[in-house]
């Protein structure tokens, strides 16, 4: 029934502000985007998409930038985690790190402009 998962949808203060992080900072690829009566910007990652919305009666803000890896997230795996650690270095970015956790995986957290959480991870193949 279920097939995956289409979208994630993120509430943002500063779409400008927002759009450098995820498209400049990120990498991630900007799609077009409907004529929504709300500002926003749409990112494709692999067969997902990542919804920004503007939206001032959001209740879903952290209220922080502060990393912690069991507050709630998304993640997005990545096929080269040393590539991404660097290009966070790079580009300023606090991340907590997490070479390695029960699920064998190694994950990099951080956080956008408005304390949304990303989790990236990394699972090599034995």
């Amino acid at each position: 029934m279920y097939t995956s998962i289409h979208h994630v949808s993120l509430i943002v203060t500063d779409l400008e502000r927002s759009k450098h992080f995820y498209g400049n900072v990120l990498g991630f690829e900007e799609i077009e985007r409907p004529n929504f009566d709300t500002k926003g910007a749409w990112y494709q990652l692999g067969n997902t998409q990542l919804h920004l919305i503007v939206y001032d009666e959001g209740k879903t803000l952290r209220g922080t930038i502060e990393l912690d890896s069991q507050d709630g997230h998304f993640a997005v795996r990545v096929t080269d985690i040393d590539a991404f650690i660097k290009r966070m270095e790079e580009q300023n970015i606090s991340m907590l790190t997490i070479p390695s956790n029960a699920a064998g995986w190694h994950q990099v957290y951080v956080s956008d402009p408005d304390g949304n959480l990303i989790e990236f991870n990394y699972y090599a193949e034995k």
